[in-house]
């Protein structure tokens, strides 16, 4: 907590700077949504380079979600794989050793092992003896169906072992395959945002100083009341870290992209949500705009953004390249997406 008090003691200091560049007129950043009317052509520049690279880093977050989610599948592939081969190995033993059996039984037919009740009756010498070799009859005839039962349960064990293999083995190559399309395709992305990001950054050091101001300042940093349960708690985190700065890909602890900083304030109260915005756009579950309360996920600009409530008309969220964490009107980050109910 002594830590949380320096740390918006010194955005304190940074609000205080903002305050003469708020006084030009100039408005916040809004790289996810509408441009402000009344800034220059410089940060409307700005503005829409920062909207492209947040676009290009949630495609690049997807494509890597994708690549965890194919290793998934491979590993699990390849399990399938090693468990059908070595069911393959014990089916292919079993197999051998039945085969042997029977073949032992149907020699010891041949050799005169196997007969009839008559012939059985016919060659005793009491009546003992008859009861004796009957006794033999059933044992061998038992043995015989048991051998050959296992011998065909064995066979079966083995084609299904090498059909599971084929499968498994099939998915596996579909994954790797996969796998090496996902590998190229984040090169691809990662090499495309690394240069939007490059722009960002040029036409930020573009701007005027009291646009950088307008920039950096880190909007409400007052205390603000939280409500019980797992979204007051995940609120409670987020807003915690109202002054830290946006990084592209950033899950804290200091900086953060938009829906690192909401998918670690949900951990922080226990909670698993999914990593980009995108795939939080599907989480929990959906409420209207009427219903929207403190802790609730607001998605924006088909899934690009997101943020969360403070309550029904402000959000907090981490929109992008040089502007910290804080405070905004509910529908100043964009056009609403979704809305989704995390908790409670």
């Amino acid at each position: 907590m002594a830590s949380q008090r320096l740390k918006r003691g010194v955005r304190g200091a940074i609000a205080a700077t903002a305050v003469a560049a708020a006084a030009v007129g100039l408005t916040a950043p809004v790289p996810a949504g509408a441009q402000p009317n009344t800034a220059s052509d410089a940060l409307k520049k700005y503005n829409e380079l920062a909207e492209q690279a947040t676009k290009l880093n949630e495609e690049l977050l997807r494509a890597e979600e994708a690549r965890d989610k194919n290793q998934a599948e491979l590993d699990q592939a390849n399990a399938l794989l090693a468990q059908a081969g070595a069911a393959g190995e014990q089916a292919r033993k079993d197999e051998e050793a039945f085969r042997v059996q029977v073949d032992k039984l149907t020699e010891a037919s041949f050799e005169g092992a196997r007969f009839n009740q008559l012939s059985a009756l016919l060659v005793s010498d009491s009546q003992q003896d008859f009861l004796n070799r009957m006794s033999a009859l059933g044992v061998l005839a038992a043995d015989n169906n048991e051998a050959l039962d296992k011998l065909s349960g064995a066979v079966q064990a083995a084609e299904q072992a090498r059909s599971t293999a084929a499968e498994a083995q099939s998915k596996a190559q579909h994954a790797t395959d996969e796998a090496a399309k996902i590998a190229e395709d984040i090169k691809k992305r990662q090499g495309e945002l690394q240069g939007q990001i490059d722009e960002v950054k040029t036409q930020l050091n573009r701007l005027t100083a009291q646009e950088k101001g307008i920039l950096k300042d880190p909007g409400d940093l007052s205390s603000v009341p939280v409500p019980a349960g797992k979204a007051g708690e995940a609120l409670e985190f987020a807003l915690a870290q109202r002054g830290d700065m946006y990084s592209y890909g950033a899950t804290g602890p200091d900086y953060w992209d938009c829906s690192g900083l909401t998918m670690m304030s949900y951990a922080s109260a226990g909670v698993s949500i999914p990593r980009t915005s995108n795939g939080q756009a599907g989480a929990g579950r959906p409420i209207s705009r009427g219903e929207v309360t403190a802790g609730d996920l607001i998605i924006y600009n088909g899934g690009n953004h997101v943020a969360m409530a403070v309550d029904n008309a402000r959000v907090v969220h981490a929109s992008t390249d040089g502007v910290p964490v804080k405070i905004v009107p509910l529908e100043s980050p964009g056009s609403i997406y979704a809305m989704r109910r995390i908790a409670g």
